[in-house]
């Protein structure tokens, strides 16, 4: 299997891409154009269902050329899509062409990653209807395993993780509901992050189960993937399963330690009599005890009882949802063993869903009560890994014991981290998996970065060393003060410098309650707007929201100039946040600019 890696970067992790754009020793044109001589070297790979027309993709980078790469967090990084999430103007079929449609417009998330630099290169293979931890359930093709041929590469995000691990792409997108984000990472040797459910909007992406989806990212490193959350993530009002976050966990402890991390009993564990894996995940509980750590054993068991809820229960209804009509019009379209599980959710009644509705609470009770006692839950990833002909000649059975470590995260609200953690004697990936309550993704993050460094030396498939641990900027992803900024202090812009320069990270763009009118201010610099609130006609203002680190934030606020300062802002949904605010008086003598809607229209306007 040819592993040579495009000349242009030692390395595609975000961080080392990024670092070689912007001391100029590469190109977004030059590593495109590589990366697609690369892919053209895995034509059997069962990577893609759609790639993207090398022409377009040069023309997007083409677009950055007049661009400093440290003015957008993705400058030139190209990633890619699994099919179920859509990119404008090219088809989504989730691995069913009967099913497949053409979106208008690219999934919420998608559009936040290519207004931050990334770019597209193609959407990506994956088991039919994301039904599916395997990696063979595509009529496009097997996809197969990055290090092995005969081996599954994991699913449902197969050709994501794949495309990562291969280095075709930085980072991808996948989805995961039931493990299909944090299987294939474990299968190929990467990170996958399952975010807190809502943390990623998931508009724009065709659901498995859609009280229970979530979007996920697949990396090579840990902090390319907060990285990644960090860019794509933000409240999505039109999408009514979007959150806003709540209050990140423990994550100084996991930074420097001690913490406790549950490990199920040794009798609950199953390795499904692969001795390799059940070695290696004995090294990563030693592994997490040298980081700090200390062990405690836990009852798996209602972690146990929900994850059978998930396929045995009422939420396999939420699949049948989906496709109904195309199975009622042509079931022969949906592929035997994927129409024979969804079409088990046509048997629930509503007796049956609220029954299990009350024992998924009542185990949500008790597993509530592990969380007094650990901080952080340790389990491998998958039992075991199976061949493509062991999965062909069993698909249900084996790949049910698949998501015996990962089926019951979504029902019980938590985040979680797959994790790299050696290899087997036969050179295959073993990973493990970091959980938390919700919110703790962050967090979760930091303890892998460590966690990852004393597992494989490299990451992916491909002979490239993992660096050490790059600086980055985690405090104000944790315990940073929210600002607004309404001006040049806006991503891209002037001054944004003072905000990225301390380690500033961007939350979200929204506007503020309609009770403020927007001027432009005579004098100093050209580019200070004033927002000023007013008791009668006023308007809502585009603005952004920033994470400013603790340590960080007194010295950026001594260095605004009167008349602005920093107060609070009722923002449009009721929020009420720190942010950029004029004195009244000033606004007697400036341009009133308010019906442009925010700072960045205004100047649009004068050029």
């Amino acid at each position: 299997m040819n592993t040579s890696q495009p000349n242009s970067a030692s390395s595609l992790a975000v961080a080392d891409l990024s670092a070689a754009y912007r001391e100029r020793r590469t190109t977004p044109l030059a590593v495109m154009q590589e990366l697609f001589a690369r892919i053209r070297a895995y034509p059997d790979q069962g990577i893609w269902i759609t790639l993207l027309p090398l022409d377009h993709v040069l023309e997007q980078a083409e677009l950055l050329a007049g661009r400093e790469p440290a003015s957008l967090p993705l400058y030139g990084v190209p990633f890619a899509i699994k099919d179920n999430i859509d990119l404008a103007n090219v088809a989504t079929t989730v691995a069913c062409p009967a099913f497949a449609y053409m979106p208008a417009e690219s999934a919420y998330v998608v559009r936040r990653l290519m207004d931050a630099g990334a770019i597209p290169i193609g959407k990506t293979n994956l088991d039919q209807f994301a039904t599916g931890l395997v990696g063979t359930r595509s009529p496009y093709g097997v996809c197969r395993n990055s290090f092995d041929p005969a081996y599954i590469s994991g699913g449902s995000s197969s050709g994501s993780a794949v495309a990562v691990a291969l280095g075709l792409v930085s980072f991808a997108l996948g989805s995961d509901t039931a493990g299909s984000g944090r299987v294939p990472a474990a299968f190929n040797n990467l990170i996958g992050l399952k975010p807190t459910c809502g943390r990623l909007s998931a508009r724009g992406v065709v659901p498995a189960c859609r009280t229970l989806d979530a979007v996920s990212v697949l990396t090579l490193t840990a902090e390319d993937a907060a990285l990644v959350c960090r860019v794509a993530e933000g409240f999505d009002a039109l999408d009514a399963y979007s959150r806003r976050p709540g209050q990140p966990t423990r994550l100084a402890d996991f930074a420097h330690g001690p913490f406790r991390f549950g490990v199920p009993r040794p009798d609950q564990l199953q390795f499904f009599g692969n001795d390799d894996y059940a070695r290696l995940f004995d090294a990563a509980v030693a592994h997490l005890e040298r980081l700090g750590g200390q062990r405690v054993m836990i009852d798996f068991a209602p972690f146990l009882e929900t994850a059978q809820l998930l396929y045995q229960g009422p939420w396999v209804a939420e699949r049948y949802v989906v496709i109904e009509s195309l199975l009622r019009r042509d079931p022969q379209a949906v592929l035997p063993v994927t129409r024979q599980i969804i079409e088990g959710g046509a048997k629930p009644s509503a007796v049956d869903a609220f029954r299990a509705q009350y024992r998924l609470q009542e185990l949500r009770r008790v597993t509530e009560q592990v969380w007094q006692q650990i901080d952080v839950l340790l389990t491998p990833t998958a039992g075991t890994h199976y061949r493509i002909a062991e999965i062909e000649a069993d698909p249900v059975r084996l790949n049910t014991q698949l998501g015996l470590y990962t089926n019951f995260m979504n029902l019980l609200d938590l985040a979680a981290v797959a994790v790299p953690a050696g290899f087997t004697g036969a050179g295959l990936p073993f990973g493990v998996t970091l959980a938390g309550p919700a919110w703790s993704d962050y967090a979760l993050l930091r303890l892998a970065t460590r966690l990852q460094r004393l597992g494989p030396a490299r990451a992916g498939a491909l002979p490239i060393p993992l660096g050490a641990v790059p600086a980055f900027d985690w405090p104000a992803l944790v315990d940073g003060t929210p600002v607004a900024v309404c001006g040049a202090h806006l991503q891209g812009l002037p001054l944004n410098h003072q905000l990225v320069e301390r380690g500033a990270v961007l939350l979200e763009r929204t506007v503020t309650a309609p009770n403020y009118r927007l001027y432009a201010l005579p004098g100093g610099p050209p580019d200070r707007p004033g927002l000023v609130r007013v008791d009668a006609r006023g308007a809502a203002i585009d603005i952004e929201i920033w994470s400013i680190p603790a340590a960080a934030f007194g010295s950026f606020v001594a260095g605004i100039p009167a008349p602005l300062a920093i107060g609070k802002l009722t923002l449009a949904d009721g929020r009420e946040v720190s942010g950029f605010l004029c004195e009244a008086h000033a606004a007697s003598r400036a341009q009133d600019i308010t019906d442009f809607g925010g700072w960045r229209a205004y100047q649009a306007s004068r050029r």
